[in-house]
């Protein structure tokens, strides 16, 4: 089984540019002008641009929004510097959303992308992460 990640966003060069520079992905390829494959942390991500105000899925009638928005699903990525991959999103445009939060050996910072999806970054004291 190979995990992948969707984010959808209404702008996809856009996109692109925040995922390459905030977080150090790679932009591998686009896919029909509609669809960017980036690779790093360990998985693929698709970035599907998809406009404000679309249906986000059939049978739903629930409309795509860019504010900032909660969801029970996000992605942590875990770094060795938390320091210097916060100052590269910020640099990016990740919109910071309060101070370092100490967990269970970890230091954790949450953020918000430039199309209102959360993500956080990780650093764990150990230079482990669960799993490992």
């Amino acid at each position: 089984m190979k995990l992948i990640v969707n984010i959808d966003a209404p702008d996809l060069a856009r996109a692109i540019e925040f995922y390459t520079r905030a977080l150090g992905l790679q932009h591998t390829r686009t896919l029909d002008d509609d669809v960017a494959e980036l690779t790093g942390a360990g998985t693929t991500i698709y970035l599907l641009q998809k406009a404000a105000g679309s249906m986000a899925s059939t049978g739903m009638r629930i409309a795509r929004d860019y504010g900032r928005h909660w969801t029970p699903v996000h992605f942590d990525l875990v770094v060795s510097d938390l320091d210097a991959a916060v100052a590269r999103a910020i640099a990016a445009g990740a919109r910071l959303e309060g101070s370092p939060v100490e967990w269970r050996g970890s230091r954790c910072v949450t953020f918000a992308d430039a199309f209102g999806h959360g993500f956080c970054l990780l650093q764990f004291a150990d230079g482990k992460s669960y799993g490992d």
